[in-house]
């Protein structure tokens, strides 16, 4: 598996190249479509984009922890997590990835 990582840019420039805008309002489109994104996040919203999954925030609650290196036991606050589901159609789109032929 390659280490190729996707972003902004990447997402910028494929507007721009399959979209037909220009770069900048690519880069903006791109932009903005990440802000409404994090800000409903925020709101503790979830974000369900259809064909690729779903993103939530979770609410963990306090507990205890042990540090791995001395088995001390620590306190872990309570936090906000955020979670992603595929759908099953991106699930299974990546195994298909996963198939040598």
């Amino acid at each position: 598996m390659g280490e190729k990582t996707l972003t902004r840019m990447d997402l910028s420039e494929a507007v721009f190249r399959e979209v037909g805008l220009s770069r900048n309002e690519s880069a903006q489109l791109v932009e903005s479509m990440l802000e409404h994104m994090s800000d409903a996040l925020v709101r503790g919203e979830q974000v369900k984009i259809s064909s690729f999954g779903t993103f939530s925030v979770r609410d963990k609650s306090a507990r205890i922890g042990r540090n791995p290196k001395t088995g001390e036991e620590v306190p872990i606050q309570p936090r906000r997590v955020l979670t992603f589901r595929p759908s099953h159609l991106m699930k299974d789109r990546v195994a298909a990835g996963n198939k040598k032929s």
